[in-house]
C-alpha cells in the first residue's frame, strides 16, 4: 500500500513539473506562418485555414502529423518539419489563445 502512495505521489510532481506552452514564444514562432494563415491566425484567403482559437490539442496534433508525414500537404509538410515537439506547442498555444 506504501508503495502505491509514493508512486502515486511521484506521478503528481511528474505531472506538475511538466513545462506549460509557452504563447510568446508561439507567437515569435508564429511570423513564418502568417503569410498564408493571416495575422494572430485569421486568414484572408479561402486558400488557408484561419487557425485562431482553434483547440490547441488539435492543433498541435495536426503539425505532428504532417511532421511525421501522416498528413500531406507541399506547403505544410516541409514547415512542419523544422518545428521541434516544444516548437508545436508553442504555436498550438498561441493560435488557440487568438480570439
Amino acid at each position: 500500500m506504501k508503495k502505491i502512495i509514493v508512486a502515486a505521489a511521484l506521478s503528481v510532481l511528474a505531472l506538475g513539473t511538466a513545462q506549460a506552452a509557452d504563447e510568446a514564444a508561439g507567437k515569435a514562432k508564429y511570423a513564418s506562418c502568417a503569410g498564408c494563415h493571416g495575422q494572430n491566425g485569421k486568414s484572408a484567403s479561402p486558400a488557408f485555414p484561419s487557425l485562431a482559437g482553434k483547440d490547441a490539442a488539435y492543433l498541435e496534433a495536426a503539425l505532428k502529423d504532417y511532421k511525421s508525414g501522416k498528413k500531406s500537404n507541399p506547403m505544410m509538410s516541409p514547415q512542419a518539419k523544422g518545428l521541434s515537439d516544444a516548437d508545436m506547442a508553442n504555436l498550438a498555444a498561441f493560435l488557440s489563445a487568438q480570439k
